[in-house]
């Protein structure tokens, strides 16, 4: 099938689901939920095909750590799924009531974006999340995966295709692209998709944003810090700043900066390079770090990067602003914490970091959808639009308003024999 009449099909699809209730849409994500645990062996055996292919292709360390999908990440995966079904319909909220006049009655209600594509790299479960992410929403979906997990996708979006049918899901809400030829097509489709989420390198992200006029929503990079305060429990900060770097190196929350107040780096530097060193971690830090420890120095574009792995650069700052500064400078508005016994600096951190997630006093691993409540993610949006963080159902959900009336005419109000009342309403849109 051509990419046009796929996308095509797609887009007819997502018109039908955007009218699914509630309860088709919860019965397709338990089927879809079963079928992942009872064909676990398939998706395992296809999973171990990419990555014996990848390792031989020399596919760089962190990329096969989240092609990596083990039975682990297989249950955690159904356990998004049985999360996402307990979360109400975001579909058909009433987000504002209004009676314009006796009789005119305007309603904001929340209804899916449309067609959605996505376009990520190495991990499977994320062909999961956000399949599963945009039923629930009501949204179509054209998903991309990287070359790597091309099995794994497969079996997947096999899975995900026979459950939802069962379910009586319309045909083709869904559908699997595989070629780069694919991703060069979708982006000249805004007559069928209505909005793409990249997960890649940020110049690739730069690379979609620059070819395409769908909107883009998303982040490019996780250049997330840990800030330990001045008046930071040192003992709590040690515990923080590891699991935020070493819990898991190779996703976006992971911490890549280390910025430490002057007052307890003496104290504090020599306790978490030990912590650090023990699981393999390579310190790179500024002047001043190296001074009271001894690591590599940092330099300029350590600040900017990424790393994804077992390396984190430090640096020592005279107060708060210096800290906050550094992160608005060299940050990705991603995830961002401060470590601190002190409320007011902590207030004054989270007002000013620019940042899709600020935290107090815990890891920046904890800046993800499902750990947030959300079921899943289709991504964490570092963009200023109408969904910003880790990107669940909320932020795969648009508006439209819905006026009823019997028979107004806007040139009553024009002449002004009759006047608008503009009450508020209490109660949400009438299901008709």
């Amino acid at each position: 099938m051509i990419m046009d009449e796929l996308a095509r099909k797609v887009k007819e699809a997502s018109i039908q689901l955007a009218a699914t209730g509630a309860e088709a849409k919860n019965k397709a994500l338990s089927l879809i939920a079963g079928s992942l645990d009872k064909r676990k062996g398939d998706i395992l055996r296809a999973n171990m095909e990419d990555l014996k292919r990848s390792e031989q292709e020399d596919l760089a360390a962190p990329l096969l750590k989240r092609l990596k999908f083990d039975e682990a990440k297989i249950a955690d995966a159904v356990d998004g799924i049985h999360s996402l079904i307990k979360l109400d319909d975001p579909v058909g909220k009433t987000l504002l009531a209004t009676e314009l006049d006796e009789g005119l009655e305007l309603f904001k209600v929340t209804c899916p974006i449309g067609v959605i594509g996505v376009i990520f790299e190495s991990r499977p479960d994320a062909l999961v999340q956000i399949s599963t992410l945009c039923l629930k929403s009501g949204n179509g979906v054209l998903l991309k995966g990287g070359s790597e997990a091309r099995e794994t996708n497969r079996i997947l979006a096999e899975i995900i295709a026979e459950a939802t049918t069962l379910a009586g899901i319309p045909v083709n809400w869904a559908a699997l692209l595989e070629t780069r030829a694919d991703v060069s097509d979708m982006l000249k489709m805004d007559s069928y998709i209505d909005l793409i989420i990249p997960r890649g390198s940020n110049e690739f992200v730069r690379h979609i944003m620059d070819n395409s006029r769908i909107p883009v929503m998303g982040h490019a990079d996780g250049i997330c810090h840990c800030y330990v305060d001045e008046n930071a429990d040192v003992d709590m900060a040690a515990r923080v700043v590891l699991d935020s770097k070493t819990q898991y190196v190779a996703v976006c929350n992971a911490a890549e900066t280390l910025l430490v107040h002057e007052k307890v780096a003496a104290e504090y530097l020599p306790q978490i390079k030990k912590l650090l060193e023990s699981k393999d971690v390579k310190l790179v830090g500024c002047p001043k770090t190296r001074t009271l420890i001894s690591v590599g120095a940092a330099t300029e574009e350590d600040w900017k990067t990424e790393y994804l792995d077992y390396k984190i650069s430090v640096k020592v700052v005279s107060d708060l602003d210096e800290a906050i500064e550094h992160i608005n400078e060299y940050g990705s508005g991603h995830t961002d914490t401060i470590i601190t016994e002190n409320a007011n600096n902590a207030d004054r951190f989270m007002s000013l970091v620019d940042s899709g997630n600020v935290l107090w006093n815990c890891s920046t691993r904890f800046s993800d959808g499902f750990r947030y409540g959300f079921g899943a993610e289709v991504g964490i949006s570092t963009s200023k639009i109408h969904s910003r963080g880790p990107v669940g159902l909320d932020g795969l959900v648009i508006y439209k308003y819905k006026l009823i009336g019997k028979g107004h005419l806007v040139d009553d109000y024009a002449n002004r024999t009759r006047t608008f009342k503009h009450r508020d309403l209490k109660r949400p849109y009438p299901r008709l």
